[in-house]
């Protein structure tokens, strides 16, 4: 039987139900809401004189969370049309309509009785075959599916997302005794393949995978920054970017998701996990029941581990909790010896060995965390999973990790890590020494391009499942080599395509990256098929490298500028002109010169999660790049008899000159940076770089030619320059910009309208390209310009002056 998803009713419409209905939204998929119908009318009802019958009022609870939801920030949803797909109703009026749909999803209160009473009912309504789950975070499948039909049984699992649903990618699969393999199979891969997750099986123990291992990584760090008397600023200091953790590491997390919740599961762990060789780190710390008590949640509360105090003056400050005192104080700076040892090391796995050798008391604190992390891990397998990738992908995928605890003892060494773990008074589970004993020295081995995993029960390296739809560049980069300076590597992706990956910081384009752009389409033309260009950095590329950019403005070096800003330019052309077909894969952060070659590319293949834009006013410029040239190009290409030409042109000049940032790759079709019916969005990010290689083999092998130039590209001429000119002085005269935001929108215009011409006209893409690099050069003379460039590089966010 082949299933397929249409229709998806969610039932629970909390922070949690209404994320994971925008979440099925966001793919096209039809979304039924329920939740429960109110039992008392609001004020508002009240003043209005409705009754607990109106429709209204039935659906109050749904409406109210899913708006909710829809408001907050970052939005759960790709785009605010994708809102219509979800309809709403209540538990008594419209559960019947469960009927039509192919997936039924359980989210309510994390309640026994509540759960098996919302199943009962809606086995009353569900049509046999129809797969449903439960969301639940930690109440054992078993007892949530007793007592139900045969047929609900056997389709019938726990799929625990992960908050929030959009962002987070951890899928939990959690089979219940009669679940069938065909199930099982079929949600690991929806969740791949249409969710964009990674996909888990766990088995149904407490907590599962993610939270089982993620929240013991918490508590024991809450015990050990006690025990090593260390202030929140210091864990968080360690525990953050250095690691390959999100920003907010520790403390800042745990007050954003909001402490309750985290002792809620831990609580929860303490109970449910009685024989854990670590029971007693799931008892909260004294400090930790006093927040509690005092309702300190974090962001939810108004304070936290980190409290924002406003002064009489109106400004703020973030005050920090005394752990020892409990009293909010002025934050300290934290500085440690062995971070400073880091900083020249990019690679986050090369950093891990210099850590956890610290003299200081950051290598104490290293060791001992990751002793306990390692210890636990290795304990937990067969327990909670039989393969050591999952306890990885899980950490992840629901917790934000680069390294998975296996892949951060790999980097520091099998060895090397028990040793440091015996010095703490801990052992590894008994399998790790098995496998050091069998010849394997590492968890993992890549091998012809693909990842392998030790087996606790083959007792030898098998390779990770799932590989098959995945090109990881990290396995394939040194055997497939073809070209490399320091700013890119160029890779032999089979089939007869290369791909261009970034390698300089930040993925900034600068002079080595552009030189090897025009290597690897050198070697494309000549022995290839096509050219992609991706990469598996953080964010695809935050733009032209303004370092450079800056030090030669203020040298005052204009004629060498000129030549790098041509050279930009050139670059970008290649892409679009060249004998083979060139894709681009954008990904997260794509701003200003990024953007720019994803403008260029014959074909876009971008990450649903790519915030895409032409920023460059931020830094007093305008896009030089080709960027100013693309978006005139664009919005003439728009113009239709009959048409408000100039409304057309306003749209892509607003695009650049107010510099919108899609929230999200379907949003940049809104702008025209990507172009319906040309380029694609990817949900799964691992997936992006193999279906970009399919679209470049596909265009090369439809017979792909040599685009022409384009010459006949329409300009509005004074038509245009005038209405921006007097948009840009209102603007100024309202005080929505400053003179030398004027300045800059002005420029832009002058390009964008082609010049001072008399009357409309059509030009060639190089004679605008010309207007653009001008009008670039000419700003890179201000001194307001100076400054915003300088303000970016020290602040790394943009000075309005």
């Amino acid at each position: 039987m082949k299933r397929r998803i249409n229709k998806v009713a969610v039932i629970g419409s909390g922070i949690m139900g209404s994320g994971i209905a925008c979440h099925f939204a966001n793919i096209g998929v039809e979304v039924l809401l329920l939740d429960i119908v109110p039992r008392e009318l609001n004020a508002t009802e009240k003043k209005k004189g409705l009754s607990l019958e109106d429709g209204q009022v039935r659906n109050r609870i749904v409406n109210d969370s899913l708006q909710s939801a829809l408001k907050s920030k970052p939005s759960p949803i790709y785009h605010k049309d994708f809102a219509n797909r979800i309809r709403t109703g209540n538990l008594e009026d419209h559960i019947s309509k469960v009927s039509e749909a192919d997936w039924i999803i359980e989210v309510v209160v994390e309640r026994l009785d509540i759960k098996k009473q919302v199943f009962e009912n809606l086995e009353k309504h569900r049509k046999e075959g129809t797969i449903i789950t439960s969301n639940t975070s930690g109440i054992p499948i078993q007892q949530m599916s007793e007592g139900r039909s045969e047929d609900f049984q056997k389709h019938f699992c726990g799929t625990h997302f992960f908050n929030p649903p959009r962002y987070l990618r951890l899928f939990e699969i959690i089979p219940g005794p009669k679940t069938s393999e065909e199930v099982l199979q079929f949600l690991n891969e929806y969740g791949e393949k249409f969710l964009g997750k990674t996909s888990v099986v766990a088995k149904d123990t407490p907590a599962f995978i993610g939270n089982r291992v993620g929240i013991f990584s918490i508590m024991s760090l809450f015990h050990t920054v006690k025990d090593m008397g260390m202030t929140i600023e210091e864990v968080d200091k360690l525990t953050g970017p250095v690691i390959g953790r999100q920003k907010s590491a520790t403390f800042r997390t745990v007050d954003v998701v909001g402490l309750d919740t985290l002792v809620h599961v831990a609580n929860g762990l303490h109970k449910g996990v009685p024989q854990d060789e670590a029971h007693h780190l799931f008892a909260m710390p004294d400090y930790i029941n006093t927040m509690v008590e005092n309702e300190w949640f974090g962001s939810k509360s108004g304070q936290g581990f980190y409290k924002k105090i406003k002064s009489d003056n109106g400004s703020s400050e973030i005050k920090s909790l005394d752990l020892n005192t409990l009293e909010y104080r002025d934050q300290k700076k934290a500085n440690f010896a062995t971070l400073e040892q880091t900083k020249t090391i990019d690679k986050v796995a090369e950093r891990f060995p210099v850590l956890v050798n610290g003299k200081d008391k950051a290598g104490e604190f290293y060791r001992k965390n990751f002793s306990a992390l390692f210890a636990y891990a290795s304990h937990r397998i067969p327990e909670i999973t039989d393969q050591l990738y999952k306890i990885d992908d899980a950490m992840k995928a629901g917790f934000g990790w680069e390294h998975g605890p296996f892949q951060i003892w790999d980097a520091i060494g099998v060895e090397k890590g028990i040793e440091m773990m015996k010095a703490e008074g801990k052992e590894p589970a008994t399998w790790v020494n098995e496998m050091l004993e069998s010849g394997s020295k590492s968890f993992y081995t890549v091998k012809n391009g693909n990842s392998y995993y030790y087996d606790l029960e083959k007792k030898e390296q098998v390779k990770v499942p799932g590989q098959d739809a995945f090109i990881i560049l990290d396995n394939i980069r040194e055997s497939k080599e073809v070209f490399s300076n320091s700013g890119v590597v160029v890779e032999d992706l089979g089939d007869g395509i290369l791909n261009v990956e970034f390698r300089s910081k930040m993925n900034a384009i600068g002079g080595d990256v552009l030189d090897g752009i025009n290597k690897a389409i050198d070697i494309a033309e000549k022995d290839y098929q096509g050219l992609v260009v991706a990469n598996n950095g953080k964010n695809f590329s935050v733009g032209a490298n303004i370092g450079m950019i800056f030090m030669m403005a203020v040298e005052q070096e204009y004629d060498e500028l000129n030549m790098a800003i041509k050279y930009f330019q050139d670059t970008m052309m290649r892409m679009r002109y060249s004998a083979i077909p060139t894709v681009a894969a954008p990904h997260a952060m794509t701003l200003g010169g990024g953007c720019e070659l994803s403008l260029h590319a014959d074909k876009v293949v971008a990450a649903a999660e790519t915030y895409i834009g032409l920023v460059e006013f931020g830094v007093g410029v305008i896009p030089g790049g080709g960027g100013s040239k693309e978006m005139t190009l664009r919005a003439a290409e728009t113009f239709q008899k009959d048409d408000v030409e100039l409304n057309r042109l306003r749209e892509h000049f607003l695009t650049i000159g107010m510099a919108k940032v899609s929230t999200s790759a379907y949003e940049a079709y809104d702008t025209n940076i990507l172009q319906k019916g040309k380029d694609i969005v990817v949900v799964n990010p691992d997936r992006q770089l193999a279906i970009a290689k399919k679209h470049a083999l596909l265009m090369a092998e439809n017979g792909y030619t040599k685009p022409i130039p384009k010459k006949d590209i329409k300009v509005l001429g004074k038509q245009a320059l005038g209405a921006f000119y007097v948009g840009t002085d209102q603007m100024f005269a309202g005080k929505y910009i400053s003179e030398h935001d004027k300045k800059i929108a002005n420029k832009l215009a002058y390009v964008m309208a082609g010049g001072d011409l008399s009357e409309a006209s059509y030009v060639s893409e190089q004679y605008l390209l010309d207007l653009e690099r001008e009008a670039f050069l000419s700003l890179t003379g201000e001194r307001k310009t100076l400054e915003r460039l300088q303000h970016m590089l020290q602040k790394g966010k943009p000075l309005r002056n």
